[in-house]
């Protein structure tokens, strides 16, 4: 690897963008150098240039003008494609490492408005209530309306205890509601476990991080441990994982599948843009690092599997579910993920600037893009505690201003194998009487996840049947 280096990302732009992979750049600059200038439509840029410097009503700074230029060409490109100053460079750096100031949201732009994807579970934005599919209009008294989505993030960040005020428009409600938040210091937990009971374990990935690879290998240890025999089961939760670096992702599928199996490849215009990451140490360890997962327990790779995701699962965590369902690895369990197939790359481009660039689409082992699509899970199963229409308005990448098309052809979800329905709460039943009302799902001290949650239960309980039929 040389210093000269580009940085690839399967994560949503926004609050918690991260980087990965890093590839070799230094023939980047050479390419497409005989390119001829579009000599007329660069006139015509200087034209505006110095009729602004000239004409507007107050002057204006040549480095405000030049970074709005080149703000606007990315963003014109797809929502995904963004600019990043010096602050911004900073800030996506600090983020992969999973620690920094702010409220844990992860949010993209439509219609000129700041729009939820996913809040991030333990931060501010999370205890909140904050919700998926939320436009955020106002950031104290400032209309977010004319606002970059890099402006509005760096209003979202902040000095650990300093408060900010969101005003939020919610599909469902008549009026704007108003939230005031503190900023902390976002720590985010990547990889979190439990023994749900004797034989079953658990795995929450909340994002994919620099370490989350030996992070997932110390959890799969412990559990392993903890229940003293190899494990009935393994639920791995994915929802509301908006994504992060890509060779964390091929590490969490490396520990399931065989050796060398395809994770995920991509396809770009230019040749470092077509790549093939297979369960192989070369892609997911640091130069001279030990393998974690040459030491993880025997039965790992044939334990009985089901994989939660939902709308908030994004990129990196629809690569891994993905491929664990092309592998036929895993149960895909719940609701259909947000579909982003798209790569970017983040390009210094000197002064510390950056841009970050769509360079590449990437397909599950298969051949499945899903961009614009989505996975869709093997058995849907929605979260009875959200009012039915309310998954379905979470945002997804179709929603998405200018998003790319699919390339194997339409953005219509397949059809799902098969469908589990919770019983509607409070609604009367097939006896005429009211059905209980759900449980609401709280976690108890030292808990990961809640004895309530319903897609869980279900996953458990698939696991439990699973493992009838093996025995049968």
């Amino acid at each position: 690897m040389t210093q000269k280096a580009k940085f690839i990302l399967v994560g949503l732009a926004g609050v918690m963008a991260g980087a990965a992979l890093t590839v070799n750049l230094s023939a980047m600059a050479d390419k497409d150098a005989a390119t001829a200038l579009p000599v007329e439509e660069l006139r015509a840029f200087t034209d505006v240039f110095a009729r602004i410097k000239n004409d507007y009503v107050e002057p204006v700074e040549d480095k405000k003008l030049i970074d709005g230029a080149i703000n606007g060409m990315l963003t014109g490109l797809d929502p995904h494609s963004t600019y990043l100053d010096v602050e911004g460079f900073k800030d996506l750096q600090v983020g992969t490492q999973g620690e920094f100031g702010g409220l844990g949201i992860e949010v993209g732009m439509e219609d000129g408005f700041v729009k939820v994807v996913s809040p991030i579970e333990d931060t501010p934005a999370f205890k909140a209530g904050v919700k998926p599919g939320d436009l955020i209009i106002k950031l104290d008294d400032t209309p977010v309306k004319g606002l970059s989505l890099n402006d509005a993030v760096k209003r979202m960040r902040g000095k650990p205890g300093s408060t900010i005020k969101l005003t939020i428009a919610r599909k469902g409600t008549d009026k704007p509601i108003v939230l005031s938040l503190t900023r902390a210091v976002i720590k985010i937990r990547s990889v979190k476990s439990q023994l749900l009971e004797n034989g079953y374990g658990y795995i929450r990935v909340t994002q994919f991080q620099e370490h989350t690879g030996e992070l997932l290998a110390d959890a799969l240890n412990a559990l392993y441990k903890e229940n003293k025999a190899p494990l009935k089961g393994m639920i791995l939760d994915l929802r509301n994982d908006p994504g992060g670096l890509l060779n964390g992702a091929v590490a969490v599928t490396a520990a399931f599948v065989k050796p060398d199996s395809l994770v995920v490849y991509t396809e770009g215009r230019t040749e470092d843009a077509k790549m093939r990451l297979t369960a192989s140490r070369e892609f997911y360890l640091r130069p001279m690092q030990a393998d974690y997962l040459a030491k993880l327990p025997e039965g790992v790779k044939q334990v009985p599997m089901v994989v939660l995701v939902n709308s908030g699962s994004a990129s990196a965590s629809e690569i891994v579910a993905g491929a664990l369902q092309d592998h036929k690895r895993a149960v895909v369990m719940g609701t259909r993920t947000f579909g982003k197939g798209s790569v970017q790359t983040i390009l210094p481009i000197g002064n510390g600037t950056a841009i970050k660039l769509t360079t590449a689409r990437y397909f599950t082992p298969n051949g499945r893009s899903i961009q614009a699509k989505g996975i869709e899970p093997d058995i849907v199963v929605q979260d009875p505690s959200l009012p039915s229409e309310e998954e379905s308005l979470g945002v997804r990448e179709a929603d998405l201003d200018k998003h790319l098309s699919n390339p194997n052809g339409g953005e219509e979800p397949a059809k799902p194998d098969s469908e589990i329905k919770a019983p509607p709460a409070g609604k009367p039943g097939k006896d005429g009487k009211e059905t209980a009302p759900v449980k609401p799902v709280t976690l108890e001290p030292g808990e990961v996840v809640s004895k309530n949650d319903y897609q869980v239960n279900q996953a458990l309980n698939l696991l439990k049947g699973l493992q009838i039929l093996q025995g049968r």
